[in-house]
């Protein structure tokens, strides 16, 4: 055999080996570690801020983080702050109207028991009256069978559903401790930012050097494009709900509009986990006409979604809108919720990798020298 296929696969299986335990120690690490790495990204966010503040405003580094974060968790405060407010107002206004809204239901499915469904239990039970005595055994013992398969999933659920209660109120005070060492972290790393990227720039070679800045360049624009575009479409799907809802003559308008806009950032479900419901109750009610304006309009915002989702994250992030639409599905499939950021980020980071040459060179170490082969 030429010794030169010996050798590359030898390098090939070197690569692939450092490729693997490079990832299996950053997951081991990152478990142990991800308050620094949260503390790392929040840093990674703010140094444009705080390097406008350092020097163009000539404010000390220390102070100019301080600021920074300061700013930032009083922007998110104010927000919350606003939506609560809205929320514990609608909440109030919804208080008094949902129980007329739950006499109304009350009567609709009493109606419907009466008109449909006890009719058909007597016709049900006049056609098991008529079964013979063996096929009448057969049905009742399916039934008992399923009833208690029913019984059994729904006591393992709710068995389940409190025995992680205590797990949800442990993670409180966890929080809370990530939180602080992450905000300490932030700061820290935040104001060292130059003297920690001299430090990590030496440890490298100088092409590694120069393809480090391309991949981190690229990976600071795509991950604040990924951000704003995020919240472009959440405000379009924002504006188009407040919209529709004025035009319907909805009360506090405003606050389903925040709270459905915000709903849309999760997947598959999003606006329909309100709309759905809504329009099936409206329906229920008599309200026909408002039923179908609110099934007109969440066919807009869907409608609106898919059109625009890859056409912003595109061009946000630098990307091609067919390969985002990928990235993004594949992301939700393997991983969930999470998969929709890991998923463009996955593939800005495999083009900036590509664009730096970084595939060039390890091709290349595995192809190694022809001549000295």
């Amino acid at each position: 055999m030429n010794p030169a296929y010996i050798y590359r696969t030898i390098r090939f299986f070197f690569v692939i080996g450092v490729v693997i335990l490079s990832l299996y120690a950053f997951l081991y690490l990152s478990k142990v570690t991800y308050p620094f790495i949260i503390g790392l990204a929040i840093a990674f966010l703010i140094n444009p801020l705080v390097n406008i503040m350092e020097v163009k405003w000539k404010i000390p580094r220390a102070l100019a983080v301080l600021i920074a974060l300061v700013l930032i968790f009083a922007i998110f405060a104010g927000i919350i702050t606003l939506l609560v407010a809205e929320i514990v107002s609608g909440a109030d206004y919804l208080a008094k109207v949902v129980p007329q809204h739950l006499d109304t239901l009350i009567d609709f499915v009493e109606q419907f028991f009466a008109g449909q469904i006890i009719p058909l239990y007597n016709q049900l039970a006049s056609l098991f009256n008529n079964l013979g005595t063996g096929q009448q055994d057969t049905i009742m013992t399916n039934i008992e069978n399923v009833g208690k398969q029913f019984g059994s999933t729904l006591g393992d659920f709710i068995q389940g559903f409190f025995e992680k209660i205590p797990n949800i109120l442990s993670w409180f005070p966890n929080a809370a401790t990530v939180l602080i060492f992450s905000l300490l972290a932030t700061f820290f790393i935040s104001k060292d930012w130059h003297r920690l990227s001299g430090i990590f720039s030496r440890m490298l070679p100088s092409r590694a050097k120069k393809s480090g800045r391309t991949v981190f360049a690229d990976l600071q624009k795509a991950l604040f494009g990924f951000v704003k575009a995020q919240a472009t479409l959440v405000s379009i799907t924002t504006v188009i709900i407040l919209a529709g809802l004025l035009i319907l003559r909805v009360d506090y308008a405003i606050t389903i509009a925040l709270v459905t806009g915000l709903v849309d950032i999760i997947p598959y479900l999003g606006t329909g986990l309100i709309f759905v419901p809504w329009i099936i109750y409206e329906a229920i009610g008599g309200e026909m006409s408002r039923a179908l304006g609110l099934g007109i309009l969440y066919i807009i915002v869907l409608v609106q979604r898919q059109i625009m989702e890859p056409k912003i994250l595109s061009s946000s992030i630098g990307l091609d809108p067919l390969a985002t639409l990928i990235a993004l599905f594949a992301g939700f499939k393997l991983i969930g919720f999470l998969g929709l950021i890991a998923g463009p980020v996955t593939l800005v980071l495999i083009t900036t990798l590509h664009k730096a040459g970084v595939f060039r060179d390890i091709w290349m170490f595995i192809k190694g020298n022809e001549e000295a082969d």
